[in-house]
C-alpha cells in the first residue's frame, strides 16, 4: 500500500506539478501540464468564439433563471429537460470541492488562489460551452433505447478509425473508475467525516469494529455510509427519470440554503468585505504580504492551487458534465451550451466564492489566528462558519456537505453509467449500480490517501482524451454557433 501510495503521489506530481523546462518562464513556470492544457483550451475557445462567455452570458442567464418556472417540463422518459440537465450537471459540479476544495486551495496557496480560480473559471466557461454543444451535436439513442451522449461520441466523430476508438475507450474507463467508483467513495467519506466532527467522542462517535471488514471506526460513519448507499440505490434503480427528478428538486434547494446561510454570515460581518478583496488581489501576486512571512506560500502556490482546484471544482474540460447536457431536449445544440456556462458561473462565482469569502474574512486560514495550527479542508470551512453561527457552524457545514456531496454521487453515477453502457452495450447496468453503492458505503469508513491520489490522477487522465476531441472539433463548434446566429437574424 505504501508503494502504491508513493506511486500515486509521483504520478500526481507529473500531472499537476510544475514543468521543469518552463520553471524560469513567468506564469507558465508555475503551472502544471494539465493546468496549461485546460487553461490553454479555455483561451483557444474564448478567442475562437469571440468571448462567448461574455457575449452569451445574457442568453444563458435568461435561459436558466428566466425559465425557472418551466423546469417541470419533461423531455420524456428517455431524456431530460434543459433545466434538469443543468441541475444534474450542477449536482456533479457543486460537491465537496466547493467547500473542501476552496478551503484547501486557500490553506495551500493563500487567499490569492481564489483570484486564479476566477480566471480558470472564466476561460472554463468557453470550454464547457464547446463540450455541451458537441455533446448535443453527437448524441445518440443507445442500445437500451435511451438518449445518451458525451465525450466518447464526439471523440470518435473527431477521429475515425482505431485512434478515436482507443481514445474513447480510455476516457470511458477513466471516468468509470474515477467518478463512478472512487469519486463516489471520496464524496461519502467527506459526508461521514464531517458528521463525525459534529457528534464528537462518545455516543455515535464511539469506536466500533465492523465484522468481516475488521476495521475500527466511529459508529456514526458506517451508519451514514449505509443510509447513503441505500438511498443512492433507490435513485439509481429509477433510471434517468428518477435522477432528473431528484436533481431538479434538490439542487436548487441545497444551493438556496447554502447561499442564505453564507450571506447571513457575510452581512453580519460586512466589515470583512473590503479586507476580503484586498487579501485576494494582493495575495494573487504577493502572498507573503498577506501572510507576513508566517507561512512559506509563494506566488507559484497561489497560481497552481487556484487553477487546479478551480478547474476541478467546476469540471470544465474534464468531460463529465457533457453527459448531462447531451440528453437535454433543446431546439439547437448551442442553446445547451449557453445553459452549460451558467453551471460554471453558479459553481465558482456564487457557491465557491461564498465559502472563500467566509474563510478569508474570518482569518482562520492564518495559523496565527488559530493557536499556531494551520487548518485545511472541511475543518477550515467549519472554523470560518463558526464566526457567524457559533458552534452551529459545524452542523451547518456538515449539513451542506451532505447535500452537496450526495448530489455529486448521483451526478457522477449517471456520468459513469453512460460510459459503462458504451463499453458493455447497455448490459450489466444493475451490477454497475451495486458496485457504486458498495463504494459509497466503503468510502464512508476511512480516508485512504492513495485512493484520493488515485482519483485525482484518473481525473487528470480523463482530461487528455476529452480535450484532444474538443480541440479537433473547433470548426464544428464555430459553425454551429454561426448557424444559430444566422437563424436568429432571419427570424
Amino acid at each position: 500500500m505504501q508503494m502504491l501510495s508513493d506511486f500515486m503521489a509521483q504520478l500526481n506530481d507529473v500531472l499537476w506539478g510544475p514543468i521543469k523546462a518552463l520553471e524560469n518562464v513567468p506564469v507558465l513556470g508555475w503551472l502544471s501540464p494539465l493546468a496549461i492544457l485546460l487553461v490553454g483550451t479555455g483561451l483557444w475557445y474564448t478567442f475562437n468564439l469571440g468571448f462567448i462567455q461574455i457575449r452569451g452570458f445574457k442568453k444563458g442567464w435568461n435561459a436558466v433563471f428566466g425559465g425557472m418556472l418551466k423546469k417541470s417540463e419533461k423531455a420524456g422518459k428517455h431524456g431530460m429537460s434543459s433545466f434538469q440537465a443543468l441541475a444534474t450537471a450542477i449536482a456533479a459540479q457543486v460537491g465537496t470541492g466547493n467547500i473542501v476544495g476552496a478551503s484547501t486551495a486557500i490553506a495551500a496557496g493563500g487567499p490569492g488562489a481564489i483570484f486564479w480560480m476566477w480566471l480558470a473559471a472564466f476561460f472554463g466557461m468557453a470550454t464547457i460551452y464547446a463540450e455541451a454543444v458537441l455533446a448535443q451535436k453527437y448524441k445518440k439513442v443507445g442500445d437500451d433505447g435511451h438518449v445518451t451522449g458525451g465525450p466518447v461520441y464526439y471523440i470518435t466523430a473527431a477521429f475515425e478509425g482505431v485512434f478515436g476508438k482507443v481514445l474513447a475507450v480510455l476516457f470511458a474507463i477513466f471516468i468509470i473508475l474515477s467518478l463512478g467508483f472512487l469519486g463516489c467513495a471520496v464524496q461519502s467519506n467527506g459526508i461521514a467525516t464531517a458528521w463525525n466532527t459534529v457528534v464528537g467522542e462518545g455516543g455515535l462517535g464511539a469506536p466500533v469494529t465492523l465484522p468481516v471488514l475488521g476495521v475500527t471506526v466511529p459508529m456514526i460513519q458506517p451508519i451514514i455510509g449505509l443510509i447513503l448507499a441505500l438511498i443512492a440505490f433507490l435513485i439509481f434503480a429509477g433510471g434517468i427519470s428518477s435522477i432528473a427528478s431528484f436533481t431538479e428538486k434538490v439542487v436548487p434547494a441545497m444551493a438556496c440554503i447554502f447561499i442564505v446561510g453564507s450571506l447571513f454570515v457575510i452581512i453580519t460581518h460586512i466589515g470583512w468585505v473590503p479586507h476580503i478583496f484586498e487579501r485576494i488581489f494582493v495575495g494573487a501576486f504577493n502572498p507573503q504580504a498577506v501572510f507576513g512571512g508566517a507561512v512559506g506560500v509563494m506566488i507559484k502556490d497561489a497560481v497552481s492551487k487556484g487553477v487546479a482546484r478551480g478547474l476541478f471544482s467546476n469540471e470544465a474540460g474534464m468531460g463529465s458534465t457533457p453527459h448531462a447536457h447531451a440528453v437535454a431536449k433543446v431546439d439547437h445544440p448551442t442553446h445547451q451550451g449557453y445553459v452549460a456556462m451558467m453551471g460554471v458561473f453558479i459553481d465558482t462565482f456564487i457557491i465557491l466564492n461564498l465559502t472563500a469569502f467566509i474563510v478569508i474574512g474570518s482569518g482562520m486560514y492564518d495559523p496565527f489566528n488559530n493557536e499556531g495550527v494551520q487548518l485545511t479542508g472541511a475543518a477550515l470551512a467549519q472554523a470560518g462558519f463558526r464566526q457567524g453561527f457559533g458552534v452551529f457552524g459545524n452542523i451547518f457545514i456538515a449539513f451542506c456537505l451532505t447535500f452537496f456531496a450526495f448530489s455529486t454521487v448521483i451526478g457522477w453515477y449517471f456520468f459513469g453509467e453512460a460510459n459503462f453502457k458504451y463499453l458493455t452495450k447497455a448490459k450489466g447496468v444493475k451490477i454497475y449500480a451495486i458496485i457504486v453503492c458498495i463504494c459509497v458505503f466503503l468510502g464512508s469508513l476511512a480516508e485512504v490517501d492513495w485512493i484520493w491520489n488515485l482519483q485525482d490522477n484518473l481525473n487528470g487522465l480523463m482530461v487528455i482524451p476529452n480535450l484532444i476531441g474538443i480541440l479537433a472539433l473547433t470548426k464544428v463548434v464555430k459553425d454551429l454557433m454561426k448557424e444559430d446566429d444566422i437563424t436568429k437574424m432571419i427570424h
